[in-house]
């Protein structure tokens, strides 16, 4: 039997007095790739910030594992790519520097990387295709291949369960292939992945569920849809209910979000 990875019940959120998420539930069960879709604005982004306590919820549940996100810490069991966020950040650092630093959370500060950690480290550089640009600065890699160094810091600190916020947006196609073959690896690994996505491009083919929110709700949760479907609200289902799903709820980082 499939354990319970994130169980969201009548999730509320509320910003600047405005109800943003109102009565969202959402399940994903253990090594789901599940697909977090919907137009700019309809809450998707923020409710992966709500469930990774990035933004605080007015009402209802957040479970991680088995435990109420109040009480959640142990957040090297989980992996988060941010919306539009560069590797560089202007500091100089190499793509094996940044990758390193997704191993702070299995390590103590201020100790050398173990063998553990280069390993790890190593792994994630090939998974991602990044190991022969290892010693480059990232400031001199494309968006899609520092959204690919990103990736890799995630996946350095071996999560079970990983959150991909809009990761090919503004990313050319041979980065999104490059994308999907790396979070192929990940499925194949057993991982969880929620991917909020406007469109998937190469992605499509890896996902095994898709999630619509509409307005601040989920307007449809079930097989995945073709783009056209998704942009469609109207000719979707209400809800095809699964019997262990219920809704997963989020607030808005602004109120324009993607």
């Amino acid at each position: 039997m499939l354990s319970t990875v994130i169980e969201v019940r009548d999730l509320d959120v509320s910003i600047a007095g405005r109800t943003v998420l109102q009565g969202v539930d959402l399940t994903v069960q253990d090594g789901q790739f599940v697909a977090l879709m919907g137009a700019n604005g309809s809450g998707k982004s923020t409710l992966v910030r709500a469930v990774t306590r990035l933004r605080p919820v007015a009402d209802g549940s957040v479970e991680l594992f088995g435990t109420p996100l109040a009480r959640f810490d142990e957040w090297h069991r989980i992996g988060y790519v941010p919306q539009r966020a560069g590797a560089a950040s202007g500091v100089p650092a190499s793509v094996r520097e940044v990758v390193a630093s997704g191993r702070l959370g299995r390590r103590r500060l201020f100790r050398p990387l173990s063998r553990a950690d280069r390993r790890a480290v190593d792994d994630a550089l090939e998974v991602v295709g990044l190991e022969d640009r290892a010693a480059e600065s990232v400031a001199t890699l494309s968006g899609g291949q520092q959204q690919r160094v990103l990736i890799a810091r995630a996946l350095a600190g071996e999560p079970e369960l990983f959150f991909l916020d809009e990761p090919t947006a503004g990313v050319d196609l041979p980065n999104q292939e490059a994308l999907a073959r790396s979070l192929a690896v990940l499925g194949d690994r057993g991982a969880t992945i929620v991917l909020v996505a406007h469109e998937l491009g190469p992605l499509a083919p890896l996902v095994d569920r898709a999630v619509v929110m509409s307005h601040g709700r989920v307007s449809y949760d079930g097989d995945p849809l073709d783009e056209q479907a998704v942009h469609e609200p109207h000719h979707h289902p209400r809800i095809e209910r699964h019997d262990h799903t219920p809704h997963v709820g989020s607030p808005l980082d602004s109120l324009e979000e993607r």
